[in-house]
């Protein structure tokens, strides 16, 4: 590495964010990144370990230590190339992946790991501002003609791939936007969406072509489609969102989060609403049902709307603060982590918004508009040997909240079955998600599927890496051979 010592000279250092008291009066991106010359320190940080366990630990592969080697020599053009061999986006990951990398850092052992989700956002950016990115259109056409079913952050990688082989590829979204749930799942402040709409531009440059406000199967008939194209790709995620079936969950002001936050990315973009109301936290008590990152969003943009109170509850206990046996180095460890968005709220409320082992029993309303929210206090027992809790109500803890706003971001159990894939007829494996093989085709075929749709709900870095190589099996079935990377 460029500097042996490096993990010795310098401690690991990180960007800062906008007061959390300003941030929270607009959607604007609260990051605030370090210079140039702190980057090149961190970069310098990165050992000579021998076994990058940083790279198996990306499911894109990133060749971290090269990239981090050419940041501190300052050869940032090179450390942009080495980068967009594995990472058709660097920027999406450098914003809003949890950073596996760094969980499996060899410094993360006994010290604080490399930045290394920060040096990449960091070369990536500096690649856009220099003009080094651009688009890459293929010299050659291969006749082959391939649509894809969605335009997430899966579709997108395999659009990309495809099109820069020579394919003649489609990208189908009955969104009014490209991105999925980049675009739509994730708030202005943690992902600008100008971030998506230049790679659009750069991948439109490169011969992709996007139909928008087009549901296929439904739009666009699926026997047509098949006649149209050699190969159709599946990248529509999964959609189906976990329900709560209690007493009172009909009643007005209860929503599943997607349709919340969708709504305020919208308003942002300047874009048409489709439903005839408004979903806004302003002046109301709201309940936030989840204590992953979909709920940490709808705590975010319900400050930024003006909350009264927000609550967040979460049906599991708190994970521990450290590292503990059921999680050892280089694994990704389930720990307490605090996002900005529960910075904010602690700043505006005065206190951690977050209770855990809380159970929803029941809602209660008053003309048809959820007013209360009963729960119910749950003991865990030790986890076994395995790392399984086992859950016990605590007779005689029940309680209520004040809510007029209930918000579900409890996850989701599978893509959309009726319709398209019902339609096509591909298998679905036991969780309910579309079936495939090893090379990604489903039981049908030239029908292939990647991404959350395939795999269940996940990270973005996983959709991305799903799409690479889903391109890399489609150009091998429709060219005998492929010289496309895709991922570890």
């Amino acid at each position: 590495m460029g500097k042996v010592t490096g993990f010795k000279d310098y401690k690991r250092k990180v960007g800062s964010y906008k007061p959390a008291d300003k941030r929270v009066n607009n959607f604007d991106d609260i990051y605030i990144p370090l210079n140039e010359e702190e980057i090149v320190k961190q970069a310098a940080r990165c050992m000579d370990c021998g076994v990058p366990f940083c790279s198996h630990s990306c499911p894109l592969g990133n060749i971290i230590p090269d990239y981090n080697d050419l940041v501190y020599n300052k050869q940032w053009k090179k450390a942009l190339e080495v980068l967009h061999t594995t990472n058709n986006f660097p920027e999406f990951t450098g914003k809003i992946c949890p950073a596996l990398c760094e969980s499996a850092c060899v410094l993360g052992i006994n010290q604080a790991p490399v930045t290394c989700r920060q040096i990449e956002l960091a070369i990536v950016l500096k690649g856009w501002e220099e003009g080094w990115i651009e688009p890459k259109p293929s010299s050659i056409k291969t006749g082959k003609k391939v649509a894809i079913v969605g335009s997430g952050p899966a579709g997108m990688a395999a659009a990309q791939q495809l099109a820069r082989v020579g394919h003649d590829v489609t990208v189908y979204e009955r969104a009014n936007a490209v991105g999925g749930c980049l675009r739509y799942g994730i708030p202005d402040y943690k992902l600008p969406k100008s971030y998506i709409d230049r790679r659009v531009e750069q991948m439109k440059a490169e011969g992709v072509t996007f139909i928008l406000n087009t549901n296929v199967g439904i739009d666009v008939d699926i026997e047509d489609l098949k006649k149209e194209f050699d190969i159709i790709c599946l990248a529509g995620g999964s959609t189906e969102p976990r329900d709560l079936a209690v007493s009172g969950r009909r009643l007005r002001g209860i929503h599943f989060a997607m349709d919340y936050l969708q709504q305020q990315n919208q308003l942002n973009a300047g874009l048409p609403i489709k439903s005839h109301k408004i979903i806004t936290a302003k002046d109301k008590n709201v309940i936030v049902i989840g204590g992953g990152d979909t709920g940490s969003d709808c705590v975010g943009t319900a400050i930024r709307q003006g909350a009264a109170n927000v609550v967040q509850l979460e049906l599991l206990p708190m994970p521990p603060l450290e590292r503990n046996e059921f999680y050892p180095w280089p694994t990704y460890p389930m720990i307490l982590r605090t996002s900005t968005s529960h910075e904010e709220a602690e700043a505006k409320f005065g206190k951690d918004i977050r209770n855990y082992s809380i159970s929803t029993e029941s809602f209660e309303g008053e003309k048809g508009q959820v007013k209360k929210l009963n729960c119910m206090k749950l003991d865990w027992s030790e986890p076994d040997k395995n790392g399984r809790r086992q859950m016990q109500p605590i007779e005689g803890s029940e309680f209520s909240i004040d809510a007029d706003l209930v918000l579900f971001a409890m996850g989701f159990l599978h893509p959309e079955h009726h319709g398209l894939l019902d339609t096509l007829g591909v298998d679905y494996d036991v969780r309910g998600n579309v079936a495939t093989t090893k090379d990604y085709m489903t039981s049908v075929e030239g029908i292939f599927a990647a991404g959350d749709m395939r795999r269940g709900q996940s990270l973005v870095v996983h959709a991305i890496a799903e799409g690479r190589k889903l391109a890399h099996s489609v150009d091998k079935y429709l060219m005998g051979k492929t010289y496309l990377r895709s991922s570890l």
